[in-house]
């Protein structure tokens, strides 16, 4: 079973446009809602790939009703914690050239009430065959050890936890040791201290340091120029795929939701990343934060090219 948390949600509104144009006007050429925040997203691709997830989190408000019905269209089993503020919206501006600005509203406060609620489900759906994938920010004025709290009650109850998140809410967690790790460069450049763009053997160093401290899976994604894999004895690098883009919202926790959906598969390490990479390369092909289908997948798997380390 996995469960996707999503602290944060909100409602994905990109706009695309020729060029944004700061302090005049700007003509929006389209525009695309969705339901969204990361663990929604991971629940969206998991959905399309064929697999089935529970999303969780906090909703309120209209915003809050429009995501769980848009989730249950999907199909998305869903089963949220209701608070009394208004669930925000986030707006993505698409470039032509490829240039995405984002404008995140803070969302709501949660009350510690409500947090309990929140680590109570947690508690009744973990097992030793469940995968809770925490991703995303956390509402203001949470506290910034909330993944690492909930990482160490899955841990006493068996389960497997998926960790994609960045700042405080990434370096805060890690002493409680995730399963499953999915950073992006940055994210970890930042972990790390390095000061620069960190280099392939860099961000290895780094993958082998998380593996010894006990985290089994580490995926570390690298924009255009691919991704990281390793989990044991297998050390692995793929290019990204040449693909036309039409937006790079979403692709990470595209590549998330691959990793629980192959968790939950018993793939082994190779075919794991030969999807993950395939699923993220499809979903910057789509608008928004929309995941890409199983039929598209399956062709870019074919293609996708790894390099033992």
């Amino acid at each position: 079973m996995i469960i996707t948390v999503t602290l944060n949600p909100a409602i994905d509104k990109t706009l695309e446009t020729d060029r944004l144009v700061s302090g005049g006007l700007n003509r929006i050429r389209n525009v695309h809602s969705d339901a969204g925040g990361k663990g929604i997203n991971v629940s969206k691709t998991i959905r399309e790939l064929g697999g089935e997830s529970i999303a969780t989190g906090f909703l309120g408000g209209e915003s809050g009703k429009i995501i769980s019905s848009a989730l249950n269209k999907r199909g998305i089993s869903n089963d949220f914690i209701w608070v009394g503020n208004e669930t925000r919206t986030n707006t993505k501006v698409v470039e032509d050239d490829g240039t995405v600005t984002e404008f995140n509203e803070p969302g709501p406060v949660i009350a510690e009430e409500q947090i309990e609620q929140l680590l109570c489900k947690l508690s009744e759906w973990a097992g030793k065959n469940t995968l809770v994938v925490l991703s995303g920010s956390a509402p203001r004025g949470m506290d910034t050890y909330i993944y690492a709290r909930i990482i160490r009650l899955l841990h006493e109850r068996g389960a497997k936890v998926l960790l994609d998140a960045d700042g405080e809410l990434f370096s805060k967690s890690f002493s409680s040791r995730p399963d499953m790790m999915k950073p992006n460069r940055m994210e970890l450049e930042q972990f790390a201290q390095y000061g620069h763009h960190a280099s392939m053997e860099e961000l290895l160093c780094s993958s082998r340091e998380f593996r010894d401290a006990g985290t089994e899976t580490v995926l570390i994604s690298m924009g255009a120029e691919g991704a990281l894999f390793a989990r044991g004895a297998y050390e692995a690098f793929a290019p990204a795929l040449p693909v036309q883009i039409c937006s790079t919202v979403g692709a990470g926790d595209a590549m998330a939701a691959a990793l629980a959906f192959a968790w939950e598969k018993k793939f082994g390490a190779e075919e794991t990343f030969r999807l993950c990479m395939a699923v993220s390369a499809g979903a910057v092909m789509t608008n928004g934060t929309k995941p890409p289908d199983r039929g598209t997948v399956d062709r870019l798997m074919e293609k996708v090219s790894i390099s033992r380390i």
